[in-house]
């Protein structure tokens, strides 16, 4: 069986240790708060400079995707080393990184006619795309081919889900997400938003007066899945993202680990500049997905 190279865009947030454990290479984002110089995330920024400068005045960051020139010399070097690609992006209804990879794999196949180079919507972000690049990871480890991978990964990415709560509705405001005139009520009234990312849609749950309760409804929201879906806890792995209140997740962690009735112990996702962007410093949530096995 040929060996193949799993990549992921940015987008998905998985910690270095992860990445380092299961060889998976990312292919960064850009990300500027001027219009003019562009910086890689994670390698000409890293998160922290990203919050920083995010909470040091009024300033609104831009990101970019990684260019189809970006994915080519990725991707080229794994096709020389003798290995498929799998490439799993952020969905593309968020990005036009999907794309930009699907172009990088068909100049490339006209090169190279024997080359493999999979490209998979996650219909997720964040660390809901952290999951699926993970799932994908394991069942390299445990031997499956890559047309294998691709198969079972398409059915469980339909599985992944995140509940998240966000402190502000400024930064999704000023990302097109929401109007003006909804977050300026919304912060008005100390309102925090519920949100489910499902199918590769950010589908609003509700708004709930305080942080405090936010994180409360975002415990319920994972209960309320597992009841109506009728699925075990047991059956799926859990994950938590978290942009700048580490403190706070800490906090959180024995609660959802009460629920669920086992320990979560992958290390916190740290939200990046692609998701930051649209969400801000104070956003938290618990992300899912059910495991290959």
């Amino acid at each position: 069986m040929k060996d193949y190279q799993i990549f992921s865009d940015s987008s998905c947030d998985t910690p270095p240790q992860l990445l380092s454990e299961f060889n998976i290479q990312l292919i960064p984002y850009y990300v500027t708060f001027d219009q003019e110089n562009y910086m890689k995330e994670n390698i000409e920024i890293t998160n922290s400079q990203f919050y920083e400068t995010l909470n040091s005045g009024n300033v609104f960051p831009k990101t970019s995707l990684p260019s189809v020139q970006d994915y080519m010399n990725v991707f080229e070097e794994a096709i020389k080393a003798e290995k498929d690609v799998l490439c799993i992006c952020l969905s593309h209804k968020f990005s036009g990184s999907y794309q930009s990879a699907v172009n990088a794999k068909l100049i490339l196949e006209e090169k190279y006619t024997d080359a493999k180079i999979s490209i998979i919507d996650s219909i997720q972000a964040t660390a809901g795309q952290g999951l699926v690049v993970l799932q994908a990871a394991y069942m390299k480890q445990a031997g499956y081919s890559i047309d294998d991978t691709i198969e079972k990964l398409e059915e469980l990415k339909q599985t992944a889900r995140i509940m998240f709560t966000v402190d502000t509705l400024e930064y999704l405001a000023k990302g097109g997400r929401i109007g003006k005139a909804t977050s300026l009520a919304g912060t008005m009234l100390n309102l925090k938003p519920l949100i489910q990312l499902k199918d590769a849609e950010l589908i609003p749950y509700s708004n709930v007066r305080g942080r405090k309760k936010s994180l409360e409804k975002v415990l319920s929201m994972v209960e309320e899945y597992f009841t109506e879906h009728n699925e075990s806890y047991d059956d799926y792995d859990f994950c938590f993202a978290n942009a700048t209140t580490l403190d706070e997740v800490n906090a959180f962690k024995p609660r959802v680990e009460a629920l669920i009735g086992k320990s979560i112990d992958y290390p916190i996702f740290q939200i990046g500049v692609t998701i930051g962007t649209y969400t801000g410093p104070g956003a938290l949530g618990v992300c899912f997905i059910k495991k290959f096995k």
